[in-house]
């Protein structure tokens, strides 16, 4: 069934344009190329933004899109996702943004995927020509990235990821073209740093509701465990949450604090900001955009970062963000690091969240015989006491290399250890 849109599209591409792909050959054939299995597009993420990106790929013309989402639909994500209605709520947004949206746009082959990105190896995401990040979590966007890099280097398949992030009235859209730019990690300094709360004040002179949260999440959860031993916060969790406001509801009422609210426990755990619909809106075009430019070469695409800001008037600007030397995901290079040779791991631990953003490393090494030991894991508490140990009586000598894991990584990340003189 013919698209209305599909005329819009056939004079984009049939014609030169002012700014063309040095590529770019005029052609009618390539209009159905795009709405073919040779165009195979992943949204990774279906809230507010992912749902103006999923619109926009309808209306753009691209018919075999898939999209995941771990996530169900909440009350109060009705005001801005407007795919879903209240007769979705408690569904998986991924399903319900597929089936509104090819209910509203003919010819559309549109599949839903209700799990986590982690549930999939590369194969999966082999099949997929671009993938284009709706995410809110830079946990994610740093595991996706690793993935779609770690296909490249691998296989040297190019997926380019387009990665599209709003905040408020201010947004961003990058390209990365694995191995070629700048990846999400080397970059990582773009990001707004997370909001914590200096710990004496959450235990001892909490005056907002918000310390009160922390205190439930950071104090509490692992003296109590509520849902066992070594088990985290998932904030996506409904009786995790549920645990989580009755006992902060407690501390608040305790110091006359008011406004605990189950929504507010949600967005300190999960560190939601609250989302503008038109920042989306924008951002999601945009990455379409960028999406069409190189699925079909018509354009140059971006060179490779835009910055949005709508809080007084429109400002826009973009330039070309510079690959690291030493990224932790795309140099493929052993990382050096120095320490103290009295220093302690809990230092070289440290070192890792402050320097490298990472959340909870799993360090592990290999000694001289060719025997590899796991030197500290937080979830086992026989591993956890090692933090307190000197580098040097947990047998670390110069130059050896240890080996980091992490949630936030697809591969684990190789350091050499030096030891200052």
């Amino acid at each position: 069934m013919e698209c209305p849109y599909d005329i819009h599209l056939s004079r984009l591409l049939t014609r030169q344009g002012s700014n063309p792909d040095p590529n770019f050959v005029p052609n009618p054939d390539m209009v159905g190329a795009l709405q073919s299995e040779q165009c195979k597009i992943l949204v990774v993420g279906a809230g507010g933004l992912g749902c103006e990106i999923i619109k926009c790929l309808a209306m753009t013309g691209f018919r075999v899109v898939h999209v995941i989402d771990m996530d169900t639909i909440d009350l109060s994500n009705l005001n801005r996702q407007f795919l879903f209605t209240p007769s979705d709520i408690g569904k998986p947004k991924a399903e319900a943004a597929v089936r509104a949206v090819m209910d509203r746009v003919p010819g559309l082959s549109y599949t839903a995927h209700y799990n986590k990105i982690q549930d999939y190896g590369d194969d999966f995401y082999l099949q997929f020509n671009i993938v284009i990040c709706g995410l809110d979590s830079v946990q994610a966007r740093r595991w996706m990235n690793s993935t779609i890099l770690n296909i490249a280097l691998e296989t040297g398949n190019i997926i380019p990821l387009l990665d599209g992030g709003t905040e408020a009235f201010k947004g961003h859209v990058r390209v990365v073209v694995p191995t070629h730019t700048a990846c999400i990690e080397c970059t990582m300094d773009l990001y707004t740093p997370q909001r914590n709360y200096p710990l004496c004040t959450i235990a001892n002179t909490p005056r907002l509701p918000e310390h009160c949260v922390e205190y439930a999440k950071i104090v509490l959860w692992p003296k109590e465990w509520p849902f066992g031993e070594g088990v985290s916060v998932d904030g996506d969790s409904h009786e995790h949450i549920s645990w989580l406001y009755s006992r902060a509801l407690e501390r608040a009422n305790s110091y006359s604090i008011p406004g605990v609210t189950y929504r507010l426990t949600q967005g300190v755990t999960k560190r939601i900001i609250p989302a503008v619909a038109s920042t989306n809106a924008t951002i999601a075009a945009a990455c379409v955009t960028e999406c069409l430019k190189i699925a079909t070469s018509s354009y140059m695409h971006l060179d490779n970062y835009m910055l949005f800001n709508n809080v007084e008037g429109v400002y826009t600007f973009s330039y070309p963000c510079e690959k690291k030397d030493d990224c932790l995901v795309c140099s493929k290079m052993v990382k050096e690091v120095t320490r103290d040779r009295d220093g302690t791991l809990q230092g070289l631990l440290d070192y890792l969240r402050d320097e490298h953003s990472l959340q909870n490393p799993i360090i592990t090494t290999t000694s001289t015989e060719g025997e590899t030991r796991t030197l500290y894991m937080s979830a086992i508490a026989q591993l956890k006491d090692n933090a307190e140990k000197k580098l040097t009586e947990l047998n670390l000598v110069d130059c050896q290399e240890i080996v980091v894991t992490d949630s936030s990584l697809k591969s684990p990340v190789v350091f050499r250890l030096k030891f200052n003189d």
